[in-house]
């Protein structure tokens, strides 16, 4: 035998075993080379869906895939020449993306619509307000409208009230007198026109009568026409013989600043022979059972003929003094542009309600004194106008 040929024979061609296993390790390498390649390119085709957001359906079929149908295709792949394939396409879902660990709960999306909280409203009854008696809260006044009603009207806290301390009035034989300390502190008088006739003004001072309130004239309130009383200048005479002191008055219907002006004058020339101690009074009033002149006025108009009338008289150097009643006063006047002149209160009553300051008061016109028949306006006054 020869040795060398037999060496050359096997050199020539392997055997066929051999061959055998050598190319399924080749081809298992090759596999193995191919699947960790593809596992790389998948994981990464998973993160880039879960970030943008690609639909749940596809990836949950990518992750069900076997092993071995990577392995497949990669082979066929391989066997082709192709390119390695991309995850695949991913269609439309609506749930959340399949791998993520991120809950619902941990979705940005969902700090966007804030739930608001709201309290559950409580419904809580208002308390119950205790009705207030305007009688009694010092704050009303009552007024007597002309037809009879009654009406509590609240008090202008710009305006200043009185300090009188009613207890000290006395009524006395039809005169009222004022007291503070057991010191008189008032001053008694009567009103008078051609209406009370003869007066006898000896026995008026007599009887106690330390003023009196002439009317010096009018104006017609249906006319318009200006008037001189019949007997202002015999009161006039008879007044200041006996040592009275005396103020006028002056009844008036303007309805113009140029009629009240007129008033004025006429009253200042009718003064200029005689001297008075007590004010010029403004007389404007409405007229019982007819229509006045001053109806059409409203409660401005009301107000500026009374200021033309006073300070067209207080300029001429007399004292003034704004007369009406309670319901006039506070109802047709503004008395916040009149706090500048003295009030003379026409109330009939025992005690005086008016909360304003007055310094006059005309308590009765049904008043009786000697030296005068008939009934006569009685009055006193809280201030010596004399001395004043």
């Amino acid at each position: 035998m020869k040795l060398t040929d037999d060496f050359e024979e096997k050199g020539n061609g392997l055997p066929v075993t051999y061959m055998a296993v050598g190319a399924a390790l080749f081809i298992f390498t090759l596999i193995g080379i191919v699947l960790y390649l593809n596992r790389d390119r998948l994981s990464g085709g998973r993160a880039a869906a879960s970030q943008t957001g690609a639909q749940a359906e596809s990836v949950r079929t990518e992750d069900v895939r076997t092993q071995n149908d990577r392995t497949e295709d990669a082979g066929a792949e391989e066997a082709s020449g192709g390119a390695l394939a991309g995850p695949p396409e991913q269609t439309a879902a609506d749930g959340a993306v399949s791998g993520s660990r991120r809950t619902a709960a941990d979705l940005d999306f969902w700090d966007m619509y804030p739930v608001e909280e709201t309290e559950t409203a409580v419904e809580t009854a208002a308390p119950e307000t205790e009705e207030v008696d305007p009688a009694r809260d010092g704050k009303h006044t009552l007024i007597l409208q002309p037809d009879g009603r009654e009406e509590w009207v609240p008090l202008n806290p710009y305006l200043k009230t009185n300090e009188y301390d009613y207890s000290g009035l006395v009524y006395n034989g039809g005169i009222m007198k004022y007291y503070e300390n057991s010191e008189q502190k008032s001053f008694f008088g009567v009103d008078v026109s051609s209406h009370n006739q003869y007066i006898d003004y000896i026995k008026l001072k007599k009887a106690g009568v330390d003023y009196v309130m002439i009317r010096l004239g009018a104006r017609g309130y249906g006319s318009g026409q200006l008037i001189v009383d019949d007997s202002f200048q015999e009161n006039m005479k008879g007044a200041l013989d006996a040592g009275l002191d005396v103020g006028v008055y002056f009844f008036s219907q303007a309805i113009t600043e140029a009629e009240a002006i007129e008033e004025a004058e006429m009253v200042i020339a009718a003064l200029e022979e005689y001297e008075i101690t007590y004010p010029v009074g403004f007389d404007m009033e409405y007229v019982g059972n007819d229509s006045a002149r001053v109806e059409v006025l409203t409660r401005d108009e009301l107000t500026q003929m009374a200021v033309t009338f006073l300070n067209t008289v207080q300029k001429a150097g007399y004292k003034t003094v704004l007369y009406g009643t309670k319901e006039w006063l506070i109802q047709k006047l503004d008395l916040t542009r009149l706090t500048t002149y003295d009030v003379w209160l026409a109330q009939e009553k025992d005690v005086p309600d008016y909360p304003y300051q007055f310094t006059m008061w005309q308590y009765s016109t049904q008043g009786r004194i000697d030296g005068i028949a008939g009934n006569v306006d009685l009055n006193v006054s809280f201030v010596d106008y004399a001395e004043k």
